[in-house]
């Protein structure tokens, strides 16, 4: 029988639009870290739904599209490797899409998403599904998931690329029930700690992890996702 004082919480990953925030806030702040991350996902729910004892993340898995070895250099692969290990120690499942150096869009990951978020929606697992993206491609997945009773957060990011900005779709936006703007963070001093913990120094040379981070097969953010 489900303990109805605790709520669950899936979180999906969009595996490239998290890697190109934690580029983006890697010069400022440091490295984007996911297990603070979750953490402070559970912390936001609390506050929006006082009435539950707990709040728990009972699911979490990382879509993202990956180039195969042929096309991929060392400092690639290095960071590759570092990201799927803290991936596997925080309990997240990797789910990788292999892409090819033609492609300019990660073919498959969204729709990937989507189809395991909605899965584990009606096989009755979770109660909130945290949708980590500003995609409106997305909208479509988070009506199904209120059709079935499960709420969705938007956990996003407010991202600058020199002359370009990139926002969460309003779209997206509007049809979530909680929408967690991760940069406005910076700004709330309740959350002054948290959004500090969320970040590690990064090791190395810092030029050298934002370009390796960049070097996945993405395309480039645009000023208006929908």
């Amino acid at each position: 029988m489900t303990d109805v004082s605790i709520r669950r919480i899936g979180v999906f990953y969009d595996g490239s639009y998290f890697t190109i925030a934690s580029k983006h806030m890697a010069g400022q702040f440091g490295w984007l870290q996911v297990e603070p991350f979750q953490r402070l996902i559970k912390t936001y729910l609390r506050e929006k739904e006082p009435d539950y004892t707990q709040h728990r993340v009972v699911y979490a898995a990382w879509f993202q599209g990956i180039s195969d070895i042929n096309h991929a250099d060392e400092k690639q692969l290095r960071y590759d490797r570092r990201m799927h290990d803290e991936l596997m120690r925080a309990g997240i499942e990797i789910r990788l899409m292999p892409i090819s150096q033609s492609q300019s869009k990660e073919k498959g990951v969204d729709v990937a998403l989507a189809i395991d978020a909605l899965q584990v929606a009606l096989d009755r697992k979770i109660d909130i599904a945290a949708l980590v993206t500003g995609d409106s491609d997305f909208v479509p997945l988070v009506r199904a998931l209120v059709k079935n009773n499960v709420r969705v957060l938007a956990a996003h990011f407010d991202q600058c690329y020199g002359d370009q900005q990139d926002f969460a779709s309003q779209r997206l936006t509007d049809a979530c029930d909680y929408v967690l703007n991760v940069s406005k963070l910076t700004t709330e001093k309740h959350y002054e700690a948290a959004f500090k913990g969320l970040f590690r120094p990064p090791d190395g040379s810092l030029p050298e992890q934002i370009q390796v981070a960049n070097s996945y097969n993405t395309p480039a953010p645009t000023a208006n996702r929908g």
